[in-house]
């Protein structure tokens, strides 16, 4: 456990934890260790492999592969399609959704986003997007503008005010898609909650984020151009920049030394802890150590 004590668990016939030894108990592993199910921060569960929408069945296969991949938990950035369905199958991952990418005609990709017609309709999108979603509304914060030839911000800093504080009327918070150094200011300065991809940080902008204490969630923004269960992959590419193996693992919302209020105030989530009742899949084939299971999200 945390405070470093040992603890023994039992699962039952139907699959849960379970406080007591049920009759005829097997051991499975007496000396070993139980990996928290892991959080991938930026996903789209619905998005195809290459571009495009997912039918029933390919949402289904992404949601199995991020479960089979570990990963209990996902913030899903933005989707073009309702995955609510997902919802009702027992197994898979919980997911946290945030509605659609919002946009302007030509500055995303077509399909994908919500695009207004006008700036100033974006208030009024996101306090839809945030009833919509889970928590959480998707802004496109820059993207390839073409009479500037370059990524350039979508929306001005004014409406980003407006819109920022009507998502948080509705109990919702922003993130953002950038990519480039410009809308960075605007978005921070407007109250932005998050910022997806950041390849726009500077060292000055980095380095404020350090002494801020501004944490990195770990997040594959698989979907599209990228495959879905790669969460480990995102996490040993921390270790690759410079963090220790626990330290990369922390990083993602309630892993190891990050208090488990990380998922609650970052994600919006409860519950997320192990207690007798909690639901178990066992992953593939039992060893003698380590013994893995996968174990739902509760509360």
């Amino acid at each position: 456990m945390a405070d470093g004590e040992p603890v023994e668990l039992f699962v039952g016939a139907d699959g849960a934890f379970t406080a007591e030894p049920g009759r005829d108990a097997e051991v499975l592993c007496a000396d070993g260790w139980i990996l928290p199910g892991l959080v991938d921060a930026h996903c789209h569960v619905g998005l195809r492999f290459g571009g495009g929408a997912e039918d029933e069945e390919g949402l289904l296969a992404q949601a199995v592969t991020e479960r089979d991949a570990g990963v209990l938990l996902l913030r899903d950035a933005g989707s073009p399609v309702d995955t609510r369905a997902l919802d009702q199958r027992a197994g898979l991952s919980r997911i946290i959704r945030a509605g659609r990418h919002i946009a302007l005609p030509k500055r995303y990709i077509r399909g994908l986003p919500v695009d207004l017609e006008d700036e100033s309709q974006l208030p009024d999108e996101v306090a839809r997007q945030a009833q919509a979603g889970e928590g959480w509304v998707k802004l496109i914060g820059d993207w390839i503008d073409r009479e500037v030839g370059d990524l350039a911000p979508l929306w001005s800093d004014e409406i980003l005010v407006e819109a920022i504080a009507a998502a948080h009327r509705e109990g919702a918070r922003v993130t953002a898609h950038v990519l480039g150094e410009d809308a960075l200011s605007g978005l921070l300065a407007a109250g932005i909650d998050c910022i997806e991809h950041g390849t726009g940080l500077t060292d000055e902008t980095i380095g404020a984020a350090h002494e801020a204490g501004i944490p990195i969630y770990a997040g594959t923004d698989a979907g599209g151009q990228v495959q879905h269960g790669r969460i480990a992959d995102e996490i040993a590419s921390l270790v690759r920049v410079g963090l220790d193996p626990t330290e990369a693992y922390a990083v993602r919302p309630g892993g190891l030394g990050a208090p488990r209020a990380a998922v609650e105030r970052v994600l919006g989530v409860t519950g997320c802890r192990f207690r007798p009742g909690s639901r178990v899949w066992q992953n593939g084939s039992l060893s003698s150590h380590p013994v893995t299971y996968r174990a739902a999200v509760t509360g």
